[in-house]
Parts: C-alpha cells; structure tokens; sequence
C-alpha cells in the first residue's frame, strides 16, 4: 500500500530550523482571493504590511467566510450540542505526563491533584488537561496504548477529583500504534469502550489533524460523547465535527493576523503551542487578537522547557479578560486590526476589537521589546459604534477610568493589554477583575524573560565515589537560578568490599573519557531540551543516531558477569517473603508476584534473566545481596571486559542512573533487549545495543516500570583499587 505524505511531515533536514517553514508562514488573503484548496489549510491569514489597506482586507476576510461556508454547506450544528459546549471556552490546556511529579508522589504511590493545581497556578488556573500516558515509553514491550490507561490503578478516581475542581480531561489516541499487541476490537471501538470505561470529556488525536470517519461516529457517539482536537492545522470540511485543534507551530505577520479555523467559526476553540520556545510572547499575543486559547505544555515527555515569568505575566492577565468577557469574544462582532491611534501604530501597537450591544472590548498587544506608554484608541467614531467615546473607557490594566478615548496606556514589553466601553454600573466581573490584577502585579512587580532552568539530579544511593560527568550540551542559552529537584531518602548503602565477589568484572578506580551514544527523540538525554525556539523537528534531524565524549570519574567496583536470573530472584522472594511496595493489574495480569517460575523447566530458568522487575524491585534484591545497580558508565565499562555477559532472551538493564528534576523522573537503561519494537519511529529503542549506548526511560508509577523486557545485574564498591 502505497502511504501518503502529509506536507507538514516533509524533510526538514536542508532547512533552517530556526526559520518557519513555508506551510507555517502566514498568507496573505490578496485582492484576487485564494484558491479554495489553499484556502482551506492556511494557517494564518497575514494582516496587509500597510495599515491603511485593513479595512479593504477585513472585507475580504468576511466574503471568503461566506463563500467557504456555502461551498461546504456548512452548518455548525455540532457545537449546538449541550455535550460539547464546555469546548469554546476552554482556553487553556495543560499536557501533562500522567506520572508528573507534581500530580503522582511516587514514594506513596498517590496521585496528588491538590498539589498539581497548586503548583500550575502560575498559568492562571486550566480549563483542561491531557493525561499522557504511554509515549515516549511505549515500545519497551508489547503493552499497547490502551493497557497503559487501563494497567493505572486509581485512574477512574483521579479523572473525577479533576471533575470536582471543574477541570475536562482528554486522553489521547496514538493511531501510530500498530506494533504492539493487538486489542480485541478496532482502534475507533476500543477507544469509544475507553473513554466510556474512565469517563473523560474529549480525546487528543496525536500526529493527527483529523480523525476519521469510523473514529469520529465511534468516539461522538460514546458514552460520554467526546469532543475531538487535532494537532496542528485542520481543513475546513472537518470544523464540522472537531471542536477544538492546536494552533502548532504558526508563524504570525507583524500586525497579528487571524486564525483561519476560528475565523470560519468562532465557536471552534484553538490552542497556540510552539513547544520548544522559550520566549511565548508571538503565540500569546495570536492568542488575545484571536479570542482564542493557549496550550501549556511546560515538561514535553520528559524535557523541562518551562515559561518565562514575563509570559506567564502575560498569559495570566490574558486568562482573566477571557474568563471576564468570554461572551463577548465569542458573540461579539469580531473586528481585526480597528481603532488604534497614529502613535499606537508608530510605536507597533496593534488593537482589534470585539463588541456587543452592552460591552465593547479592545484587545492590545505590544511588539516592542520595551514597555509603551501613550495613546491607543483614535479619537475617531468607531464604525457602527458611535457611541463608544460616550460610555466610561476602563483600563484593564490598572483598572483606570480613562478620560478620553485617546488617553494614555501603558501596554507592557511583548505583552497585552485591555480596554472596556462599559455602560453603567460597574459589573462584579469587573471589580473582581481589577482586584486580581493589583494582587497579580504586586505579587510579581518585575517579571523577567530569563528561562527558569531546571536541572535534572541524579538520585537514588550514595556512591563511594560519585559519579562525575561533563554536561552532555545539546544548547546553550542564558538562565536564571537553577531550581533544584527535592531530596529523596536513598536504600540503604553497603560497606565497600575488600576484594572482588566471583564472577564480576573488575572497574579501577579513575578518570574516564567515554563515548556516550544515544538515539536524539523528544524525551532530550540528561539536561536541556534537544530542540530549542526550532520550528517543526522531524526525520532525520529527529530521531537520528548522536554520540557524545563524556568524561567520567569512576570509584572502584566489581560489576557482575551476568544478569541476575530468575531462580535468584525467586530463591529472595521466598527467602524474604518480598512483597512490591506498590501492586497493580498490570502486575496481577502477569499471573505472577514478580518473576515466579512455578511449572518451569528449572535448568531453564538458571540461565534467564529476572524480568518483571521494577527498579524498586531490583534495589531490594540489591541491597539484600549486599550490592548494588552499577551506574550507566559502570556497566558501559564493565561491557568492555571479554568475560561480561548477557543472558537469553537479551534484556535491557536497569542502571542506578535514575534522575529527577522534581517533574519527571528517568532512569538510563543499558543494554538493549531481544525485542524489536516495529511499525513507528516514536517506539521505544529497541534491539540489541552496543555498550555505549544509552537510552532515556521516564519512569511511569505504580510499578508499571516493569516489563518482561527489563532486567537488572549487582555491582559492589570496592575499597581503594586504582586504575593501572
């Protein structure tokens, strides 16, 4: 079968990764129109460069909504339903890993909504979360997307704690997805059973714009009713029957354009994201001129890539005037690019205006690098609004009564601001406006653009000679005080070893430059995001072969030949009457406690490899051997020695490489297993693997780290040997 090639997932290998790709650049709806193919997909419609040419534009802008809309027959009626409704508010959205430290306390094995909608107050509260689940560590076995839902204990409990504080939730569908186990029913039907089975309100169709038919009848017709949003640019045709689609990776023009899909209908909710960016201002700024919403996604599978205090300053005070005036964005004649002042313009100030038959609402942005004071609106009748000048003009900002209709504004550097016509009356949407933006201001009196950086420590025992690496560097940029992960109680350390235990490999003590060689995926390595303020990453700048020299200083260990079997692991679960401190289904589906081997050929099972062992699992059998897990360089030096071995079938093996940056917890495998995961580049690594390479594995909860393809070997620290 011969696989059509989506444009938007073309090479980007021979461009510039920090310049947007042609089909993420805005168009310009010219005088001649635009073909109705084109029309359908453009991203963007660019705002003319000279203002005076705007309101020829914005009619423009009106006839081919109309002339779409009768082309297509459309009829928006999917948005009528009272199921779907939530969708054109919800603004913001937050993609979360379903094992964030921030939501999941892996020491108890509970999740903690309190405290995840504690520490994501800095965004202005969520309409909206997606739970990711299974990517980036799907592939490691034969688990599918739908067991990685279904194997979380408590999951159907969190998803209704998210209800009581009026959050949705999403879960998201992976239609690459084909070389796992294969669930009883189709893709469109085990879905539907899904969403019925945990009860969320929408699903994230990822690396899709679109579902299809069968999906779409299976998933609109579910119990509940699920609302769909696509990744990326969605066509025209389909608006019918999605409610919701990010805006990803588009490019505005100068004076801020319009978002094509919300333009043809107003009530269809987009979400701005350029994941990598560590400067958000141009997606906000999209956002407010738009009257559309924002997607927070600060860990991208496991990389840290947080906000700025200026965007965040930022998307708070959006966040306020969306929720006061939400009806007014919505309802409200939508007029781009209208009212701004000569000085306005001059100084790359934009205004556009929403207004009803009580409240008139200009939304302002700043495309300076520094903060404007002056005049905004003209002092010219706004058209069809000749009585705006005479109703009190409120300043969002500061909550000032403006005198006049050109007075002057302060709009911040690369940010936003609000003026209001109000007729009366004060309403109480106002003054609670005003009250949380004096709080909002005097808790943060000077926000900065410097990226928070957050660095990623490595935890678990305490070595005899710490492990000391030079930074793996895939970008440098400036930053401002590390945030540092919390401290966790380590096992228990054992006294190092006056000579070698039998069958291990000897590891001098000493300095070490080593290769380091991994295979470059979302998920990053140790530190720093692998694509930063990039466009589009795609084949084959991701997901390409990377090595790297590190230099390591190593303390001296015995490292042993082989895996740990799993007749020794058995003999400690009897010996101890070892219990994992957490269960799950995904355990009891496995029939067995850990590695039981009840029934198996006993000569057979001396010489395979303990699996369905989590790194918990493995640290215990550890410590009661008197060992440890060697570190990733450890084994990598270890594998070097002509004796070290690995049993059949090949397993990856567990590492005391297990890090946190107080988000997301990772650990490095070593090793590489039998297992071959086919059909998709986003599956884990797989295959056999040399020595040196490395792979990043985000550890999900619950015990769900562990897989029939993961095994574990014992290092011991030795006293003072030295390298020769």
């Amino acid at each position: 079968m011969t696989r059509l090639i989506d444009v938007d997932e073309a090479n980007t290998n021979d461009l510039n990764p920090l310049v947007p790709r042609v089909i993420d650049q805005p168009t310009l709806l010219g005088a001649g129109g635009i073909d109705d193919a084109a029309g359908d997909v453009v991203k963007i419609f660019a705002a003319p460069a000279d203002h005076a040419d705007w309101p020829a534009w914005r009619e423009r802008l009106g006839l081919w909504r109309q002339s779409a809309r009768e082309r297509l027959k459309y009829s928006g009626a999917a948005y009528d339903s009272d199921y779907a409704r939530w969708a054109r508010e919800c603004a913001s959205v937050a993609v979360i890993w379903l094992w964030d430290e921030r939501l999941y306390d892996h020491t108890t094995g509970q999740f903690t909504v309190e405290r995840f909608l504690s520490g994501t107050q800095i965004y202005g509260g969520l309409d909206a979360i997606v739970l990711w689940h299974a990517y980036p560590i799907i592939g490691i076995d034969d688990r599918n997307q739908f067991d990685f839902y279904r194997d979380v204990s408590g999951l159907v409990t969190l998803i209704e704690d998210f209800h009581r504080h009026g959050l949705k939730i999403f879960i998201n569908y992976n239609p690459w997805d084909t070389g796992t186990r294969r669930p009883k029913q189709e893709d469109p039907a085990e879905l539907a059973a899904l969403v019925s089975e945990l009860r969320v309100d929408g699903v994230f169709l990822d690396t899709m714009k679109e579902g299809g038919a069968d999906l779409i009848n299976a998933l609109v017709t579910a119990d509940p009713p699920q609302v769909l949003e696509g990744e990326s640019r969605i066509q025209l045709s389909r608006i019918e029957d999605h409610h919701l689609s990010w805006a990803q990776w588009f490019a505005d023009s100068e004076a801020p354009g319009v978002l094509r899909a919300h333009w043809y209908e107003r009530r269809h909710m987009m979400h701005h994201t350029r994941r990598w960016n560590r400067d958000h201002s141009a997606e906000l700024q999209s956002s407010f001129m738009n009257g559309t919403g924002m997607l927070i996604w600060d860990t991208v599978f496991g990389v840290w890539v947080g906000w700025n205090e200026r965007d965040l300053a930022t998307l708070r005070r959006m966040r306020r005037i969306q929720h006061a005036l939400s009806t007014v964005l919505l309802d409200g004649e939508w007029t781009p690019l209208v009212d701004a002042a000569p000085e306005a313009l001059a100084a790359r100030i934009y205004v556009s205006r929403f207004s009803t038959e009580s409240v008139t609402l200009w939304t302002i942005v700043n495309r300076q690098d520094t903060d404007y004071y002056g005049p905004v609106l003209t002092t010219a009748q706004p058209d069809g609004l000749k009585s705006a000048w005479a109703l009190r003009l409120i300043d969002l900002g500061c909550g000032d009564v403006l005198l006049s209709g050109n007075a002057s504004v302060t709009v911040p550097a690369r940010g936003v601001t609000g003026i209001v016509a109000i007729n009366g009356a004060d309403p109480a949407w106002l003054i609670n406006l005003q009250n949380a933006e004096t709080a909002d201001a005097a808790a943060h009196p000077t926000p900065t653009a410097l990226f928070p950086e957050r660095r990623a420590l490595r935890v678990g025992v305490t070595l005899t000679t710490p492990a000391r690496t030079a930074p793996v560097t895939i970008a440098s940029v400036p930053v401002s005080p590390a945030r540092t992960a919390p401290a966790r109680t380590a096992p228990a350390r054992t006294a190092p070893a006056r000579t070698a235990p039998a069958r291990t490999v000897l590891v001098p003590a000493g300095e070490r430059m080593l290769c380091l060689r991994y295979r470059r995926r979302e998920t990053g390595l140790y530190q720093g995001a692998p694509y930063v303020e990039e466009w589009k990453p795609l084949p084959p700048r991701l997901h390409d072969d990377r090595e790297e020299n590190v230099l390591v200083e190593l303390g001296a260990v015995a490292v042993a030949v082989a895996e740990v079997t799993a007749t020794e692991f058995d003999s400690f679960v009897v010996a101890t009457d070892y219990q994992p401190t957490i269960q799950n289904r995904f355990l009891s589906n496995q029939n067995r406690l850990v590695n039981s081997t009840r029934g198996t050929n006993q000569s057979m099972c001396d010489e395979l490899p303990a699996t369905m062992v989590s790194l918990a699992d493995a640290r215990a059998y550890a410590a009661w051997a008197g060992a440890r897990l060697p570190t990733e360089w450890e084994w990598q030096v270890a594998a070097s020695d002509e004796t070290f071995a690995r049993l059949e079938p090949l397993v990856w093996n567990w590492t005391e490489s297990e890090h946190s940056d107080g988000i997301t917890r990772f650990v490095m495998l070593k090793g590489g297993s039998f297992h071959q995961p086919t059909g998709s580049d986003w599956y884990f690594d797989g295959g056999p693997r040399e020595p040196e390479f490395t792979a990043k594995f985000l550890l999900p909860g619950q015990g769900l780290d562990r897989s029939k393809n993961i095994g574990f070997r014992l290092c011991w620290d030795l006293e003072m040997v030295s390298a020769s």
